[in-house]
């Protein structure tokens, strides 16, 4: 059986949503069992990205100024963006633009681990939906870190693992904040 097969998203948690003005910002919160350094790796490597998150990149988003191209996966047709990070400040915080989305990651040290936040703007439609494939990336960088790779997890694949149910729980948590 391989580890995919084993693979199974917990329960919507650890996010929250803002809206200052006509901007909603969706945020992640994430406790991870590896250090910072380790996390940051997976954040900022090229070949870490492959694994895990829902684009590529063509360089490392690892040094504040460089230019990098970034391709989403799984979508009907792949979204190529330009980005220039805006800020890499090694293992705590990195900041750069994906498809006209601002992202904003801090890495903290937390009992032994890391605790991750994404803070991200994203329509207010997409919330549970960014919500939802979030939840899963982050699961399998988890694994990726631990040494259990289930490889990448994202756009109509996610489908098979849990992403309606997820999406659906992340609606429900959200719903009242939305409705407003």
């Amino acid at each position: 059986m391989t580890y995919l097969e084993q693979y199974t998203p917990g329960p919507a948690s650890g996010a929250q949503i803002r809206k200052d003005g006509e901007k909603w910002t969706l945020i992640l919160v994430r406790e991870l069992r590896h250090s910072p350094e380790k996390v940051w790796q997976a954040l900022t490597d090229p070949a870490h990205l492959r694994e895990w998150a829902p684009f590529d990149a063509d360089g490392s988003l690892g040094t504040a100024g460089a230019t990098v191209k970034l391709t989403t996966v799984g979508a009907p047709t792949p979204r190529v963006s330009e980005t220039t990070v805006a800020r890499a400040g090694a293992p705590k915080a990195l900041e750069y633009n994906w498809g006209g989305f601002d992202m904003r990651w801090e890495l903290e040290a937390f009992g032994g681990g890391t605790r991750l936040t994404l803070w991200t703007n994203i329509g207010r439609r997409f919330i549970a939906m960014g919500a939802a494939g979030w939840h899963i990336c982050f699961d399998v960088l988890d694994r990726l870190l631990s040494g259990t790779p289930v490889g990448r997890i994202v756009g109509p694949e996610a489908m098979k693992f849990g992403w309606q149910r997820l999406n659906a729980e992340y609606a429900k948590q959200f719903g009242a904040q939305l409705a407003a």
